[in-house]
């Protein structure tokens, strides 16, 4: 081995070694180890900050701005409420989503199937009270499962038909994967759904004791337009029961109708008093085309320039709003902000809540205009809760959203874009079109991520340009001398896989799938079983959370560790082999 090569190999192990560990955050770890290969000289200078720009990393990036644009449009709600039931058993929802998103991405690039099926699960995974650490990881792994079993669904079958190409004079086709890779995915999936999500440490959700702060007691208007007019209030039981709120009364012509008044025929100006969660009271609204209690103000702010947004605060016994109402205050006209709702510890208030004396201790959900929180809330003498990002979901754009981000998927699944370039420009038209607000654009991006992966992707790139991988390979062709072929292909996927776990898989493919070759020409067989043990290998990166971009995705929202992956992605891993070698030596004879 060259000194390179020497540096190398045991920054690539102590990297492995700190992040298992997990006493330093992982970014911290890839960055110091970049910066240690620079000062060694064993990543040139000039590459050094190359991984900022990769498109994996860009990638990355790119995805969860679009995810927020999905959740914020609506898109989110929708696919929601029509197949995801949140009172499903983790086991079943896991199911169901790992189904959908293997189709998908079937179809689609894995990435862009895991970044429309994330906030799914998300918001799933918040109304039935559980963290979405426990069913993120099983989505991503199915999505990478899924994309196995077409040409299209992954980068290492369109190299690995490329690479055939010009070895044999023909190319795979479409569903020449089908067998081998749908295999796998079947069996992958059912152990994930089974038996895989029980292995992922149970944490608590950080964000748990915050979700549950409050429950705001809200008014919401049927508009002169609604959908909802001339039916009966009961009928909107079931949007409110998937949307996790309670249905206290209705209010006509200011007064209260008595009992819960579910046979009353809905008018226009009729108003329902809801108890939910800020999220929950977002998504129902958008459910039913309800409007906020007042609808004209709310419309005024949203023509007035950068939107608006929601903010939590309580009620000091200095506020200026103790003892009166947010109509006496004129907080609508004085500072253009409309009261969504109000929380009171232990009590049900069934008024209407722009008529409703405030009380210190009380907690305000505000719609106010976009960065004007601080001062409302300054003025109003009030203390602000911490933000927990919410936001007002622009339900008249919905299918806006899904159409662009449609049309991005299939420009880069037919090859018309590039898929970094097709995600770079869903960015840029849901800012205009102010479904992601300019203000926002940067904060939805998992920093720590970006980090990682820019520092990973120039090591890696240095240990291939050294020869590292060569000598690899060199080494796995000599060790599988005088094997049996099943043997050889085993040993073969198992080196793929690990390479694939520090690599991104499309160097993986390009270094294993010569080798598989030449070790088929070495044994006088056909090199296509050789070739599909590549294809599925390479994309069976389980066991780190860098070996493939929706690994990498769910590390922030799903709150894993690094060394949490291997815990489910071994045995999955073990799994793939097992049923692929068999069934390949069945559907691609030697």
């Amino acid at each position: 081995m060259t000194t390179d090569q020497i540096i190398l190999f045991t920054l690539f192990g102590t990297v492995f070694g700190m992040l298992l560990w997990g006493k330093f955050r992982y970014d911290i770890v890839a960055f110091s180890a970049l910066m240690i290969g620079v000062v060694l000289g064993v990543v040139p200078s000039a590459e050094a900050f190359s991984g900022f720009g990769h498109p994996a990393t860009l990638v990355v990036a790119l995805v969860l701005v679009v995810s927020a644009g999905l959740v914020r449009s609506g898109a989110v709600f929708l696919i929601t409420r029509t197949l995801v039931d949140s009172s499903r058993a983790l086991g079943g929802h896991i199911a169901l989503m790992g189904a959908i998103g293997g189709v998908l991405s079937a179809f689609m690039n894995n990435v862009a199937a895991l970044a429309l099926l994330m906030p799914v699960d998300v918001q799933t995974a918040r109304k039935a009270g559980r963290s979405p650490g426990l069913s993120l990881m099983p989505l991503s792994f199915a999505t990478i499962l899924g994309g196995m079993v077409t040409l299209i669904g992954t980068p290492p079958n369109i190299i690995i038909a490329t690479i055939r190409e010009d070895a044999l004079g023909e190319p795979f086709r479409m569903f020449d994967f089908a067998p081998v890779g749908g295999v796998a995915a079947i069996a992958g999936l059912i152990f994930v759904a089974l038996v895989g999500w029980r292995m992922i440490p149970a944490r608590n959700d950080a964000n748990a004791e915050l979700e549950d702060l409050a429950s705001y007691m809200a008014e919401l208007v049927v508009p002169d337009d609604s959908k909802q007019i001339g039916k009966r209030l009961g009928q909107l039981e079931e949007d409110a029961d998937k949307a996790d709120v309670a249905i206290l009364g209705l209010l006509r012509d200011g007064k209260r109708r008595y009992g819960r008044a579910r046979n009353s025929v809905l008018r226009a100006g009729d108003a329902l008093i809801i108890e939910a969660t800020p999220d929950a009271l977002d998504e129902f609204r958008a459910a039913t085309g309800l409007a906020v209690a007042d609808a004209k103000r709310e419309e005024k702010l949203n023509a007035a320039g950068e939107g608006v947004e929601i903010v939590e605060v309580v009620v000091t016994e200095n506020s200026r709003l103790v003892g009166r109402t947010a109509q006496m205050v004129g907080l609508a006209w004085r500072r253009n902000t409309v009261l969504l709702g109000l929380s009171r510890r232990g009590v049900r208030i069934t008024s209407q809540i722009r008529k409703t004396e405030i009380q210190t201790g009380d907690i305000l959900l505000l719609l106010v205009p976009r960065d004007t929180g601080a001062d409302v809330t300054q003025w109003l003498g009030c203390l602000p809760l911490e933000s927990r990002g919410l936001a007002v979901t622009e339900d008249s754009k919905v299918w806006l959203a899904i159409g662009l981000f449609g049309a991005a998927v299939l420009g880069a699944s037919v090859g018309l874009l590039y898929l970094p370039i097709a995600l770079g420009l869903v960015v840029i038209a849901y800012v205009l079109a102010r479904i992601v607000p300019l203000s926002e654009l940067y904060t939805h991006i998992e920093w720590p991520v970006v980090v990682l992966l820019g520092s990973m992707i120039p090591l890696g790139a240095a240990l291939q340009t050294s020869g590292g991988t060569e000598l690899i390979a060199g080494w796995l062709i000599t060790l599988t001398q005088g094997m049996p072929a099943w043997a050889v292909l085993t040993v073969l996927m198992v080196v793929t896989m690990s390479l694939s776990d520090v690599l991104n898989n499309t160097a993986t493919t390009i270094v294993a799938a010569p080798v598989g070759i030449q070790m088929a020409h070495t044994l006088g067989v056909s090199p296509d079983p050789f070739l599909m043990a590549v294809a599925v290998a390479a994309s069976s990166a389980f066991l780190t959370p860098i070996g493939h971009k929706n690994n990498t995705l769910i590390l922030g929202p799903g709150g894993y560790h690094f060394g949490d992956y291997w815990r489910m992605g071994l045995p999955l891993e073990v799994i793939v082999i097992a049923v692929s070698i068999p069934t390949i030596l069945v559907v691609w004879p030697l």
